[in-house]
């Protein structure tokens, strides 16, 4: 259920309004809230843009760092007196501090989608933020008109397809990456050059942020334990899950889970 508190946050109704495409308000939120807390929402795109959106979403700080983790995506972010941002595609987690009271806003761009949105090799944005203003783009980005801005850049400039592909196709546990070029007709060199412009980084640390992000989506609901969950997720083994967990989050399995 919408809690009141974000139900009346005019950045959220701005988001919402803007998506809800003639149907009421309440109908919309019935329809794209796809996830939720006390703090955060997020919002489904349009049909036509779920192939480079993930969502939109909207925070209110609470006064509590945030620890953002690995999910191969970009974000444009807003926030409360700050200027348009850009989020790289993270290999690693970071702290990001919230004020009491501030509100964020930002659109997620899946993988594949933010190199050609944006107009950068996504590579150069690897785990670091940059402001929009970098990008010949911070006059396009308010907190009013993010959710427009982003739908006109993922409209205009559509993901790589071969590198979407190549992405579906490592969301399965099986996939093997030496023998992704060739299912998709690349070299191997073409297609980490088309992933590293798409993308931000190569297919072998694609897989290892997806993988994780399976573990994350499915190791809390595994009654067998983390030996089970591990191989369920696609990891070798117990030990192989524990060391991508650090690497990748600075946190163990169990903390993982735990969260």
């Amino acid at each position: 259920m919408i809690t009141a508190t974000l139900a009346r946050n005019s950045i959220f109704m701005v988001v919402l309004s803007v998506l809800c495409w003639g149907e009421s308000i309440q109908a919309a939120r019935m329809r794209l809230v796809l996830n939720e807390t006390d703090v955060y929402r997020e919002l489904a795109p349009p049909v036509w843009a779920r192939g480079a959106v993930a969502c939109f979403w909207v925070r209110r700080g609470d006064g509590d760092p945030v620890r953002v983790l690995p999910d191969a995506c970009t974000d444009i972010v807003w926030r409360t007196g700050g200027a348009p941002m850009v989020a790289g595609p993270d290999t690693r987690a970071w702290v990001s501090p919230t004020r009491p009271g501030e509100l964020i806003m930002g659109a997620r761009l899946l993988p594949g989608a933010g190199g050609a949105a944006l107009g950068v090799p996504l590579a150069e944005l690897r785990d670091t933020g940059v402001p929009l203003d970098a990008l010949g783009l911070g006059h396009t980005v308010t907190e009013s008109t993010l959710v427009q801005a982003t739908l006109r850049l993922v409209a205009a400039a559509p993901p790589d397809p071969a590198v979407q592909a190549a992405a579906s196709l490592l969301l399965g546990p099986g996939e093997r990456v030496d023998s992704l070029a060739a299912s998709l007709g690349f070299s191997e060199r073409q297609l980490r050059r088309r992933f590293l412009d798409a993308v931000g980084y190569g297919p072998k640390t694609l897989q290892r942020v997806l993988r994780l992000r399976r573990f994350l989506v499915s190791g809390g609901a595994c009654t067998d334990g983390l030996a089970r969950a591990a191989v369920e997720a696609g990891y070798a083994d117990q030990a192989h899950l524990s060391r991508e967990c650090r690497a990748l989050t600075g946190l163990t399995a169990a903390e993982l889970v735990a969260r």
